[in-house]
C-alpha cells in the first residue's frame, strides 16, 4: 500500500487550523494550505488516508483555478515549494505537489453549491417534497435525471464534527449583504456551467459541487478547493443511464461502503479494508487524469 501522509508537524511553522484534509500554517503575509491523505465521510474523518490524495485534490484545484480566471480571482499566490518563503523549504518532501501558498482571505460563512442533476440529498428530498433544498421541481423526474437549468443551494458552513444545514437565499443575504449574495450566487453557476462543459469532453458528467468564497481587499474572490472529488460528484459520461445511482470518480464509491455497515456516521469511523481504500485512490487518480492528463 502506497504511503500515505495523513497528518502534518511543522514544529516552526504556526498550525491555525486542521480540517477534515486540509492543515493551514499561518506564515505572515500568507497563508500555506497543506492538502493530506486524510478522507472523510458523513463529516467523520476515517482513520486512513487515501494514497495521492492530497496531491490529487491539490492538482485538480490548480488546474480549474486557472481556467475560471477570467470569471474570479482566485486565492492562489504560489504553487511550487521553491517559492514558498524559504522556512517551508525544508518540509520540501511532505509539501512538493499537494500545498499552495494563498492569500489571507476572509471566508465567507456559506457553502455555494450547485446542482446540474437530481442526485444525492436532493434525490431524497426530491422524492419527499418535489423540491430541492425548497426549490419547486417539475413532478416525476427520476434519480440522476438533469435539471433543465442548474439550481444554487447554499447551506451554512458547521464546524468540524457538525453537519451543514441547507438555507434559502433569503438566508445568504442576511449573512453576506445582497451585493455579496449576488455575486456568489451568480459565479457559482458560472463556474459551474463552463466546468460541466468542458468536464463533458473528458468525458466527464459534473453532477453537482461546491465552492467557497472569501473577501480579500475588499474583492470576492475563490478560496479553498476547486472542482475536486472531494467537493463534487464526477460521473462517467459513457455509463450515464437517469433512473438510479451511477458509478463515479468521487467518494461515492467509500460511502457506498459505509453505507453497508453497521455504524451509526458518527466518530469514531470504521476501520476501512485495504481494498476499499485502494478503490478509492483509483478512483481519485482517475479523475486527476481524465481532468489534467497527469499522474502522479
Amino acid at each position: 500500500m502506497q504511503a500515505t501522509l495523513t497528518q502534518t508537524k511543522f514544529a516552526d511553522l504556526k498550525l491555525i487550523n486542521q480540517g477534515k484534509v486540509r492543515d493551514i500554517y499561518d506564515l505572515g503575509e500568507y497563508l500555506l494550505l497543506v492538502t493530506t491523505d486524510r478522507i472523510s465521510a458523513f463529516d467523520v474523518i476515517m482513520n486512513e488516508g487515501i494514497p495521492h490524495k492530497g496531491f490529487v485534490l491539490t492538482q485538480i484545484s490548480k488546474f480549474w483555478f486557472e481556467q475560471m480566471s477570467d470569471i474570479i480571482p482566485n486565492h492562489i499566490i504560489a504553487t511550487e515549494v521553491s517559492d514558498f518563503p524559504a522556512i517551508t523549504h525544508k518540509y520540501r518532501d511532505q509539501l512538493e505537489g499537494r500545498s499552495m501558498l494563498v492569500k489571507k482571505a476572509k471566508p465567507l460563512p456559506v457553502e455555494c453549491i450547485v446542482r446540474g442533476y437530481v442526485s444525492g440529498s436532493g434525490w431524497k428530498e426530491y422524492k419527499q417534497q418535489g423540491s430541492i433544498c425548497g426549490i419547486p421541481l417539475p413532478a416525476g423526474m427520476v434519480e440522476s435525471q438533469k435539471l433543465s437549468e442548474p439550481i444554487f443551494t447554499p447551506s451554512t458552513k458547521a464546524e468540524l464534527g457538525e453537519h451543514d444545514e441547507n438555507i434559502p437565499f433569503s438566508k445568504v443575504v442576511e449573512l453576506v449583504g445582497q451585493e455579496v449574495a449576488d455575486k456568489i450566487s451568480s459565479t457559482t453557476i458560472a463556474i459551474y456551467n463552463r466546468a460541466r462543459d468542458l468536464a463533458a469532453t473528458k468525458g466527464i458528467i459534473i453532477a453537482d459541487t461546491k465552492f467557497e468564497f472569501g473577501i480579500f481587499e475588499d474583492q470576492v474572490i475563490w478560496i479553498d478547493e476547486a472542482l475536486t472529488p472531494d467537493s463534487s460528484r464526477f460521473w462517467p459520461k459513457d455509463l450515464y443511464q437517469a433512473g438510479g445511482p451511477q458509478p463515479s470518480f468521487d467518494k461515492q464509491f467509500l460511502r457506498d461502503y459505509l453505507e453497508t455497515l453497521d455504524w451509526g456516521k458518527q466518530a469514531p469511523a470504521p476501520q476501512l479494508p485495504e481494498e476499499i481504500i485502494r478503490k478509492t485512490g483509483e478512483k481519485y487518480l482517475e479523475a486527476l487524469f481524465r481532468i489534467t492528463g497527469m499522474k502522479p
